[in-house]
């Protein structure tokens, strides 16, 4: 997709905000419910990310344009080494761009679908990586609300980082979310219930559940109930009510206690904190630093030969969109030209003032500026203590 473009790095102006020129578009990875992605490199640095768009038109259409400002505000705030982590945010005329980490391992559902078999030592290491996230996420007041293998990838060593926060919400002091959202085989029950009875709604133990679900899912190749996306909620809760969960008798009976944990109904006994994890029999022999630090070898490499995610989404970029990312330039400076001759036809009144109201609270975000400016300041303390 980028071929094209010329191979001399660009000189930019010092201080210049970061936008759609700084990046080299390479090619096409992946698209979610509404944004697409795609790997960059950033001309001046070199240095490989990942860059998710999201047409701003279709955002106002499908009332989408809340969710992207809650992932912009929250990932803001944001840094973890079991995390997706946002770098920069952009926009121009048609999109709104975020640019994260390049994780090239491909997210858990496409090795599941690859029929990737995860030994239990590589699911325990998983388990405690993502414990460490959902710990940091938690110290932020931030509930997920979408753990799943799909919103899970791998760098290319094999370490998991969590991704997609376009639902996730913060709580404030003791407050609780109350809104039924996610992917439902992950849900947990009290979310239903929440939704179905009402009641004092949910907290922090719904991401632990769905870690539960996860868990089970990648050792065993399906989830512990058998809830779809279809299965409607009066039958969820019957599915809870009289289902129960098979543990596989070549699990250790450290591993089936933790699951069990996981997924206990009510979430007051559930496993929910990174303390009533780490003081498990089954964990007391791991070294929590050296997990953070990502020195513990997973149990499972992704293949370094391909980008391990399906080739269909480039097709569908060069052959079947109609607005493709890498013509964007030519595409804007014509429209740019029409607007100069006044030949181009005015848009509806309402979706101009959407379009006005994004672009004026669009957040900018570049992490380079903001780690400098605390750099800064943390020098400036160390040496001038009494100014600070």
């Amino acid at each position: 997709m980028g071929t094209t473009q010329s191979h001399t790095a660009p000189v930019f102006e010092e201080g210049e905000d970061v936008n759609f020129d700084h990046f080299q578009i390479l090619r096409a990875i992946g698209k979610g419910s509404f944004g697409k992605v795609c790997i960059v490199q950033k001309q001046d640095t070199k240095k490989m990310y990942a860059m998710k768009y999201m047409n701003k038109h279709k955002c106002i259409e499908r009332d989408e344009v809340r969710n992207v400002f809650r992932e912009l505000q929250i990932m803001q705030g944001l840094e973890h080494p079991f995390l997706v982590n946002l770098w920069y945010s952009f926009q121009d005329e048609e999109d709104m761009f975020m640019v994260v980490d390049l994780l090239l391992g491909g997210d858990l559902r496409y090795h599941l679908r690859q029929n990737i078999h995860f030994k239990e030592e590589t699911v325990k290491l998983y388990i405690c990586e993502l414990a460490l996230a959902l710990n940091y996420l938690q110290s932020c007041h931030i509930i997920h609300r979408d753990i799943k293998p799909d919103n899970i990838l791998l760098d290319e060593h094999g370490h998991v980082h969590i991704t997609d926060f376009n639902i996730a919400t913060v709580l404030k002091d003791t407050e609780k979310a109350t809104s039924m959202t996610g992917t439902k085989p992950y849900m947990a029950p009290e979310m239903f219930r929440s939704f179905v009875e009402g009641g004092p709604g949910y907290s922090y133990p719904v991401d632990w559940w769905a870690l539960g679900v996860t868990a089970y899912e990648l050792l065993r190749g399906w989830r512990p109930y058998d809830i779809h996306s279809s299965t409607a909620v009066d039958d969820v809760l019957n599915i809870f009510r009289g289902d129960r969960v098979r543990y596989s008798s070549t699990w250790s009976k450290g591993l089936v206690s933790l699951l069990r944990r996981l997924l206990t109904k009510e979430p007051e006994s559930r496993l929910s904190c990174i303390s009533d994890i780490q003081n498990l029999p089954y964990l007391a022999d791991v070294n929590w630093d050296a997990v953070f630090e990502k020195s513990v070898p997973p149990g499972f490499t992704p293949n370094k030969g391909r980008l391990n995610c399906d080739p269909t989404f480039e097709l569908e970029e060069m052959i079947l969109e109609s607005k493709p990312l890498h013509k964007k330039k030519k595409r804007l400076a014509k429209s740019k030209s029409k607007d100069a001759n006044k030949t181009s036809s005015p848009l509806p009144a309402h979706l101009q003032q959407c379009l006005d109201t994004v672009t004026q609270e669009f957040i900018i975000f570049n992490r380079e500026k903001v780690s400098m400016v605390i750099f800064r300041t943390t020098v400036k303390s160390a040496v001038f203590p009494m100014i600070v």
